[in-house]
């Protein structure tokens, strides 16, 4: 693209549909909303298919004067079988033609030969963990196929360097294609005063204790739950751990059950508080509560929760795997997913040990300064321009 021309960019918003603000969404909501702030030149056409109505933050994306939105009600099975079988219809002449069309995340789409492609690619966990997932979701990566969509792709933006080494190595990508821009955190989260209001209310709410290990993120295999629950009972049979309690929250993933199994045939099984819809709003003040935050997922494209606690002052315990380490720094404990003697070990420290406690629990929010959206925002934007 030559610098200086205006741009009309087509934009891929399906995955806003449901309402929910796991990963994709929190990516998509935090890079649109800041970009839209940041440039009012370029023109951006949102595109959505859905029979009914949507149920996310469409409205609050298409305030801007220069963001419109293209609605179709193609059935989505149908569409995604034409676009699979046929490659068509081409999505940028449904928009009316672009300059180029940007996907937050792999999804079936139909393009035509003149139209540029920005991907954004968050991990390929499905390459590595396919046993993680139900036999539905499998097929569905492999009727996207992408590694086909990597290679169509003009630019690929990934949100870590361990998912960008992942796609050139893994996809035989040319590293100049791919580039590393990270993600941001939402300004939502923030350090409350231990006095504030919303804590005792949340508290309330929730049946909250004093003392508590909290974990956020979908309930499925990847995210090693049952690891922490393991350990989580240990520590219940240490002297002064008696009112320690556990709280996981997040919405049932694939192949959830396992996981809920092993929190109901837990010996403290009466202790952990399971949430299973968390409303984005009660997020804040319950990171705020935690003693400690664990996050000992197998795998990760970038980790929003892990980034949300360290940003409301609670120290952190994550694996050393993928990009983990590359959000965390040295600002927490990071443990080896596959030892849960590792994560035991971490919990009894943080839980035993003020200074070590205190320690972390400002250098966790130092270390939030470099994720913003707005320099996400930013770098975006260079990217459009610049090829």
């Amino acid at each position: 693209m030559r610098k200086g021309k205006i741009l009309k960019i087509g934009i891929d918003v399906r995955c806003l549909i449901d309402g929910k603000r796991t990963g994709v969404e929190e990516y998509t909501i935090g890079l649109l909303s800041n970009l839209f702030e940041t440039d009012d030149r370029n023109r951006y056409v949102l595109f959505l298919n859905s029979f009914r109505d949507p149920k996310g933050e469409l409205a609050a994306l298409a305030k801007y004067k220069n963001v419109s939105v293209r609605r179709f009600r193609i059935p989505n099975k149908l569409l995604n079988l034409s676009f699979w079988y046929l490659g068509w219809p081409h999505v940028d002449k449904m928009l009316g033609g672009v300059d180029l069309f940007f996907m937050p995340n792999i999804n079936f789409v139909g393009l035509s030969k003149k139209a540029r492609l920005v991907l954004t690619m968050h991990d390929i966990s499905f390459e590595h963990m396919p046993e993680m997932l139900s036999l539905k979701r499998r097929l569905w990566h492999s009727f996207v196929n992408p590694r086909k969509l990597c290679r169509r792709a003009d630019r690929i933006i990934a949100v870590s360097d361990s998912t960008k080494n992942d796609i050139v190595s893994h996809y035989g990508i040319a590293e100049s294609k791919v580039r590393r821009i990270y993600s941001g955190v939402s300004e939502e989260f923030t350090q409350l005063d231990r006095n504030d209001a919303s804590l005792v209310e949340i508290k309330e709410k929730y049946k909250l204790p004093f003392k508590f290990i909290f974990f956020l993120g979908t309930v499925e295999p990847r995210k090693n739950i049952a690891s922490l629950v393991k350990a989580f009972d240990h520590l219940k049979d240490l002297p002064g751990m008696e009112k320690l309690k556990l709280v996981v929250a997040g919405s049932r993933g694939w192949k959830f059950e396992k996981t809920i199994s092993a929190m109901k045939q837990a010996k403290h099984t009466k202790d952990i508080i399971f949430i299973s819809s968390l409303p984005n709003k009660d997020k804040n003040a319950i990171y705020n509560l935690a003693s400690v935050f664990a996050y000992p997922s197998f795998l990760e494209g970038f980790g929003f929760p892990v980034l949300e606690a360290m940003k409301c002052g609670i120290p952190v315990i994550a694996s050393n795997t993928s990009s983990m380490p590359e959000v965390v720094g040295n600002e927490g404990i990071l443990i080896d997913p596959e030892k849960p003697d590792e994560l035991f070990t971490a919990l009894r420290s943080i839980l035993t040990d003020k200074n070590l406690h205190g320690h972390f629990k400002e250098r966790g929010w130092r270390r939030t300064v470099i994720f913003s959206w707005k320099s996400t925002a930013r770098e975006f934007l260079n990217l459009l321009e610049g090829f």
